[in-house]
């Protein structure tokens, strides 16, 4: 590449575990930010032993700690805390994901570094945030989910909340996270003096939750699950196909409604005074969708497919993991990278960078690596040989697990 990812030369100190912190590391990571992830030795993050396994191993850890130079420190050890400060003192950013007053009990928190680092941005990602009667208490993805308002959003109304997936509440206070850490290095460029990030889950998931609260001191209205459908908007749903899958389409602005109409052979919908607006289509969603899934159930997917591509209606198959690895929308992008894992010795398929920048784009130099893969070389180079060299047992082993290597 003619340039480097436009975080080169940003160093990134990252503490903790699980999803929520590790994934802003990925993401600051991917851009091109050194990051310097801390884990517990012998046993690591214990997302390493999260999900699918292959050989005893996390399939996510390759995708997760991907870009990431892995060093083996206990923090709850007095000698290696001191080497983890002088690390985090190198540093543009510190992320950690701890419940709150962990570093300050550990002599890491953001007063303690800034004073000798003005210019230190940290990040810090918890159940609650930083501040309020719940800050101390522990707090995961699915409780940021709930409290935030997306379970009751999510399935259907006759069910209890239903969650997707994948660890969405994580994520999503991840991104929010990272953002918030680029945000805060530019203003530290820009003035010089560092900030505290203060990112909460629940906070996180309740910014995506558009007009909801605002909906209801407004006008009493209530939001609840609605199954596949976003309540005044259709035809836009998934919808059964003869060859028993379910494809997705989203036809309700007015001009795509009546492209829609044409393509079904029933040009006379779009004129129908039930179905001929946006609010009309909202009023009458269940019949409106009885109408579309009647006519969609009589063909496969490769005639709706070709059908509605050619009338310029925005539509999508349900995918699973086969469909997306033979989709030649994917393959042209090159959306899925094969990226080699030592530790597994196998290539692990995992999302190639997002976003896309067209000058100086992100990549994905190497997968996660073992526990500890690049502790020696990290302390001898940021802290010196001295460093390298004080590494009692205590620092690298616990409850009998290995030395890395």
């Amino acid at each position: 590449m003619d340039h480097d990812p436009p975080l080169t030369g940003i160093r990134v100190l990252e503490l903790g575990s699980f999803v929520a912190g590790p994934f802003a590391g990925q993401l600051l990571a991917d851009m091109g930010a050194e990051v310097i992830k801390v884990e517990t030795p012998g046993e690591g993050d214990p997302m390493r032993r999260w999900g699918v396994l292959l050989d005893g191993r996390s399939i996510w850890w390759s995708a997760l700690a991907r870009n990431k130079r892995l060093v083996a420190l206990d923090l709850r050890d007095d000698d290696a805390r001191a080497l983890v400060r002088r690390l985090a003192l190198t540093c543009d950013v510190v992320l950690e994901n701890f419940a709150p007053g962990r570093l300050e009990q550990w002599g890491l928190g953001y007063d303690d570094l800034s004073a000798e680092n003005p210019r230190l941005v940290m990040t810090r990602v918890s159940g609650f945030g930083q501040t309020g009667p719940r800050a101390g208490e522990r707090g995961f993805g699915s409780i940021g989910e709930a409290m935030g308002g997306l379970r009751e959003l999510t399935g259907s109304p006759d069910r209890p909340p239903a969650r997707a997936a994948v660890s969405l509440g994580d994520q999503i206070a991840g991104l929010f996270a990272a953002f918030g850490t680029v945000v805060a290095l530019r203003a530290a460029e820009r003035d010089g003096v560092g900030q505290l990030v203060d990112v909460a889950l629940y906070e996180a998931v309740f910014a995506l939750m558009e007009s909801l609260v605002a909906d209801y001191e407004l006008t009493g209205a209530v939001r609840t699950r609605t199954g596949g459908t976003l309540p005044g908007v259709a035809p836009s749903n998934a919808y059964p196909t003869g060859d028993g899958r379910s494809v997705m389409i989203a036809a309700n602005a007015d001009a795509i409604f009546t492209r829609l109409a044409e393509a079904m052979g029933q040009p006379e919908l779009a004129t129908d005074p039930r179905y001929a607006t946006h609010v009309a289509r909202g009023e009458r969603m269940d019949e409106l969708d009885d109408i579309v899934a009647s006519w969609t159930r009589t063909l496969d997917f490769e005639t709706i497919d070709a059908t509605l591509e050619r009338a310029a209606v925005p539509h999508g198959l349900i995918y699973r993991a086969p469909d997306m690895l033979e989709d030649p929308q994917y393959l042209a992008r090159e959306t899925i990278r094969r990226v080699h894992d030592a530790v597994l010795d196998r290539d692990v398929a995992m999302a190639d960078v997002v976003p896309r920048l067209s000058r100086t784009p992100g990549r994905i130099r190497w997968a996660g690596a073992d526990v500890g893969a690049h502790t020696a070389e990290v302390l001898a180079e940021l802290l010196g040989s001295e460093a390298a060299t004080m590494r009692p047992s205590r620092f690298t082993e616990r409850n009998g697990g290995e030395r890395p290597t």
